[in-house]
């Protein structure tokens, strides 16, 4: 993931969101930074008592850092101004924040932590989703029917029942992020619990998809093939001018972050031509009331 020159402090973002953006930051100014000094990160990892890969992660803004560390790596680079660290110090104690969702940890995947962060430091999400309703969007009881398929216990589908329910209350706070979500129909006619958890779900995303900050719409079976042929994914984009999109693709076991421009691009592409094939929101509502009716 790349990242500009700013060090700007993130606004409108969650401690814990911000934290996880804050952490993306800091990595990439270390690396640019490591890069304009000529200095390899096998010789920086050295520095610091660590290995190649450590500092790879760092840069990345996978891993959680220690002041001793950075400090060291600045005056490697040969940063000694206390008006040039100071900032760069102050950034890597705010990425160390702790994010709210980590007290979900004995339920949630290493590997979806980090989304959670973007996801809540995100001023623009975008998404395409194939097997079920989005996790923003779902009730409390087609979360419990859909969480449930997994097998987990009693305790650990509450748990994570109630972390997806932490989740949506970005889409309703005093900063929400601009959420435009297209459906494929798939999604609607597969029950995910009883006759009356399918018609709340329904009823829900129609209320939902009346607030100003988002945007509901469903690709319809009538429609026929159509460019979401790879299969769901989410883009998340920030409001700091130097992060770049992100593009998820969650797998069973783990998860893809996708940010090379060129590839962002293409799944850019493919959202824009499913907003312009699909009906818009208010023929969306309609869609979906008739949906209702039918269930």
């Amino acid at each position: 993931m790349t990242a500009g020159e700013s060090w700007g402090d993130p606004q409108g973002q969650s401690a814990g969101g911000g934290s996880v953006v804050r952490r993306i930051l800091l990595g990439s100014q270390l690396r640019r930074l490591r890069e304009s000094r000529g200095i390899t990160r096998e010789r920086a990892g050295y520095s610091i008592r660590a290995s190649e890969s450590k500092i790879s992660r760092m840069e990345l803004g996978r891993v959680s850092f220690k002041a001793r560390d950075v400090e060291d790596l600045l005056t490697l680079y040969g940063v000694t101004d206390d008006a040039e660290r100071g900032p760069l110090l102050a950034l890597a104690k705010e990425a160390n924040v702790t994010g709210w969702w980590h007290s979900y940890s004995d339920v949630l995947p290493g590997w979806f932590q980090t989304y959670v962060g973007l996801e809540g430091a995100a001023s623009l999400i975008r998404v395409y989703e194939v097997q079920f309703v989005h996790g923003l969007l779902q009730t409390e009881a087609y979360a419990h029917a859909v969480v449930s398929r997994g097998g987990a216990s009693r305790a650990d589908v509450d748990r994570r029942v109630a972390l997806r329910l932490e989740r949506q209350k970005a889409l309703v706070s005093e900063r929400p992020p601009t959420f435009h979500v297209v459906l494929d129909e798939a999604a609607l006619r597969r029950p995910y619990g009883d006759r009356q958890v399918m018609r709340g779900q329904l009823q829900h995303l129609i209320e939902v998809s009346e607030r100003p900050n988002v945007t509901l719409q469903v690709m319809p079976f009538s429609f026929g093939g159509h460019a979401g042929e790879s299969g769901s994914f989410t883009m998340l984009s920030f409001p700091e001018s130097d992060l770049s999109d992100v593009v998820y693709l969650e797998q069973l076991t783990s998860a893809l972050y996708v940010d090379k421009p060129d590839e962002v691009t293409q799944y850019a592409n493919v959202m824009e031509q499913l907003t312009a094939d699909s009906p818009g929101p208010s023929d969306t509502r309609d869609l979906l009331r008739g949906l209702l009716q039918l269930s």
